[in-house]
């Protein structure tokens, strides 16, 4: 049988070999040109990317550097070597932070290199922080060290105060020990002929009569027995101004003295006062007072009728 279709056209770059040869050029430029845009959109969108991503480090980088800064405030130490080189370390710290925020658009060299550089900084501020640390761990050592000593110095202050105490407790019990009585004291008033009286204008002198106690302590030889005589008026008999003696802290005057030898046994003494007439004898209870060694070792009172 005879096909009576209509006949299929084949598939012809050109009637003639010079138009299927411009036809394949011109297929070839169009899938060039397909490649080229698709290979540029491609490289955009992966330039893109990498922008994104080089800035992403640099964001990092400056935060890290921020905190960095932050960090070198915050470290703190009384030497002065170590915090001259931590304000040159600081200080490198905000260079590079201000380096690197003046940048626009970054490289992988730029980002590897100030990447590098934070490393570095890293690492000295660190070694910066284990220096401060074990200076401060030491200072707190010292400090305890020093604690301790001063608590210690305190305790053997506060012995030593003590014993100071004991020592001077004991020094005024020796003393104590060493001083001195005047036994079976009494005064009274004679005449002329050395007789007893109790009128003051028949009075010549007044006699102090008394016993120094017998004593092992106390210190031997010669020894100032001072008398000091207070009238019924408050008024101290005194024969010179420059009769004075040492009393505890001060120099007082005194009445009438005598030297006597004391070996540690009982002495009776006897110390008269001369009535010249320059302080009168009145009537009234006259006070005696008895010193020796710098001590008070004896009053009594006597009296005179009018």
């Amino acid at each position: 049988m005879v096909d009576s279709g209509t006949p299929k056209k084949k598939f012809s770059l050109g009637a003639t070999d010079k138009d299927r040869r411009n036809n394949l050029i011109v297929i070839f430029l169009a899938f060039f040109l397909l490649v080229v845009v698709v290979l540029f959109f491609m490289q955009r969108g992966e330039h893109k990317q990498i922008l994104q991503t080089l800035n992403a480090e640099k964001d990092s980088i400056q935060v890290e550097l921020s905190e960095m800064v932050q960090s070198y405030d915050s470290l703190k130490t009384d030497n002065d070597t170590i915090n001259a080189a931590l304000f040159v370390a600081q200080t490198k710290v905000k260079d590079l932070l201000l380096e690197v925020g003046q940048i626009k658009k970054a490289s992988y060299d730029q980002i590897s290199q100030y990447q590098a550089q934070v490393t570095t900084l890293r690492g000295i501020m660190r070694n910066y922080i284990v220096q401060i640390d074990s200076l401060n761990q030491r200072n707190e050592e010292l400090m305890a060290e020093n604690r301790q000593v001063k608590e210690e110095y305190m305790v053997v202050e506060s012995k030593n105060k003590n014993l100071e105490k004991e020592k001077q407790q004991l020094a005024q019990k020796v003393e104590r020990a060493a001083m001195l009585e005047a036994l079976s004291l009494s005064a009274f008033g004679i005449n002329d002929r050395g007789n007893d009286v109790n009128n003051s204008q028949k009075a010549e002198k007044i006699q102090v009569s008394f016993t120094l106690s017998k004593n092992v302590t106390a210190k031997r030889g010669a020894k100032n027995i001072y008398v000091r005589i207070q009238r019924p008026d408050q008024i101290l008999l005194i024969k010179s101004k420059n009769d004075l003696f040492r009393f505890e802290d001060l120099r007082i005057p005194y009445s009438a003295m005598r030297e006597v030898t004391y070996e540690g046994n009982e002495l009776p003494v006897n110390i008269f006062w001369d009535n010249n007439g320059e302080d009168p004898l009145i009537p009234g209870e006259y006070t005696i007072d008895i010193f020796a060694d710098g001590n008070n070792i004896g009053t009594t009172t006597f009296s005179f009728k009018k």
